[in-house]
């Protein structure tokens, strides 16, 4: 048997197990590199330019965090853009207690995918999917530029249908993100799960900053004016001594910033186009482990060769060897006892819950007592905070189970302090002090690192267990944000157990 790897007057021939170059291009190292394959060198020079690796490789990276952005920004947009639109709607701020609820609902996509892969294993694929789902978001997004004002008559009663409708269809794209994107991931080398983390971070960053140089929030104390009559009937305007809460204009309408989240979609598709079909990202999955068609081949070839060896050239094997290789359960690859799957799924939906649920539905409590700069400034470094977390987990990936048993509970010490803060609303702890301000940015910024980084690790070790371990991690932080949703509801929209003050108004105690 021969292979022949020709570049100009470069051969390198393969015959009986030795390798034989002639001509001096180093082009023909390739051919030692890939003994197992013919490879044209002149082909693959005419396809990729001789494009340097190092820029193959960020162009993935690139590609990769722009996808992950698509995967929440419609929701997240929606969340910081509530303080604009409420005053312009029937619901008025009980919306964002109907967006909990529709989001909840909006988990019948995760669900029916989990299904899927559960009973019908390798019959869905997820491109056709991320498909339907990102150009749903496009539309959706698009049409509420245009219609988030419109109410219909129900009963007696305006609603913003429009709006609900609209919202729910972007609650679906979103949720079922968590259980499309991450699979699909699994098609590129393990560094680029981390820069989807990464992008699934700036999703939450990048529609806050562009709120807030909208204008998105800012307040303004101004004394209220009243009318008295005198005994004359003369009426005379008098100071009243009370401050009113006037909120600024924005510096463009939430219009235009319903079509930037559009426009935000188009490039996530876009993104999700090129890692399909771009050459240089084909190089990159075709040259993983995992989803290399060619290594397949070649260890089906390998196990028809070592069938076929005699006795006497069959390796020998320790038999403690094999014992410690045996699969320690059936989930995935089998590193992890069911004992750490167990504790790896918990984790994942406890830090879940409390990051995408049971924190941010009290952020306003904690937070404004100290004032709109300090709620303004935690929510924008809480969410710098989740891709430098992405960032830092890429350079110094620890999987340590313990490791991330501590990281946990000291972000969620952090968390419970926040917790607390909003509990004694409208007055706090330190509610007059500077540090007190210092403190709750502080706290929610350590909050959000922390937890931010023990997602990521969890998804990169649920990644090396394969693809259906990626599924159910999304399921799972599915489960977990619908858990911490359901349990704040009442307690915040239902019993009332939560005050906030008034910005301009409330006096607490020294």
């Amino acid at each position: 048997m021969m292979q022949i790897c020709t570049v100009q007057s470069c051969s390198c021939r393969l015959t009986s197990g030795r390798h034989r170059a002639k001509g001096s291009s180093a082009l023909c190292c390739l051919c030692n590199l890939v003994p197992h394959y013919s490879v044209s060198l002149h082909r693959l020079s005419t396809k990729f330019g001789f494009i340097p690796t190092s820029i193959m490789s960020l162009l993935t990276h690139v590609l990769a965090c722009l996808f992950g952005m698509g995967s929440w920004v419609a929701i997240n947009g929606m969340w910081v853009e509530l303080p604009l639109i409420v005053h312009e709607i029937p619901e008025g701020w009980y919306l964002p207690s109907y967006l909990t609820v529709l989001i909840q609902m909006a988990n019948i996509g995760p669900l029916f995918i989990t299904l899927m892969h559960r009973f019908r294993p390798g019959t869905l694929d997820e491109r056709p999917v991320i498909y339907c789902i990102v150009g749903l978001g496009i539309v959706a997004t698009f049409l509420l530029a245009f219609f988030w004002r419109h109410t219909v008559t129900i009963g007696s009663s305006l609603h913003s249908v429009p709006l609900l409708t609209l919202s729910f269809l972007l609650s679906v794209v979103d949720c079922t993100s968590s259980v499309t994107f991450l699979p699909f991931m699994m098609q590129l080398r393990p560094q680029y799960l981390t820069t989807y983390f990464a992008g699934e971070g700036l999703s939450g960053l990048v529609p806050a900053l562009v709120a807030l140089i909208q204008g998105v929030g800012l307040v303004e104390c101004q004394n209220i004016t009243q009318t008295s009559n005198t005994a004359t009937n003369n009426s005379i305007l008098v100071n009243s001594g009370e401050l009113q809460a006037v909120y600024q204009p924005a510096k463009f309408s939430a219009q235009g910033f319903f079509v930037f989240l559009s426009a935000m979609m188009v490039v996530c598709l876009v993104a999700f186009i090129l890692l399909n079909h771009h050459p240089a990202v084909a190089r990159e999955r075709k040259s993983d482990q995992y989803f290399g068609d060619d290594l397949g081949h070649e260890k089906r070839e390998q196990g028809l060769s070592l069938h076929a060896r005699t006795p006497e050239q069959k390796p020998m094997i320790n038999p403690l060897d094999s014992i410690r290789r045996e699969p320690r359960n059936a989930f995935g690859s089998g590193t992890y006892s069911n004992t750490e799957v167990v504790f790896i799924f918990v984790v994942l939906a406890w830090v879940n819950a409390l990051t995408n649920a049971v924190l941010p539905s009290v952020q306003s409590y904690s937070c404004l007592p100290y004032g709109n700069k300090a709620y303004h400034l935690a929510a924008t470094m809480a969410a710098v905070a989740n891709p430098v977390a992405c960032f830092i987990a890429m350079g110094v990936p620890v999987r340590s189970l313990v490791f991330m048993g501590f990281l946990t509970m000291f972000g969620t010490g952090f968390g419970a302090y926040i917790l607390a803060m909003a509990a004694l609303s409208p007055c706090p702890l330190l509610v007059h002090s500077a540090s007190g301000t210092v403190v709750i940015v502080l706290a929610w910024i350590v909050f959000v690192l922390s937890l931010s980084y023990v997602k990521v690790i969890i998804g990169v070790i649920l990644r090396d267990e394969g693809h259906s371990a990626l599924v159910w991690c999304g399921a799972v932080v599915q489960l977990g944000s619908m858990l911490g949703a359901v349990s704040m509801f009442p307690l915040v929209s239902v019993y009332g157990l939560f005050k906030s003050g008034d910005a301009c108004n409330t006096k607490c105690p020294s």
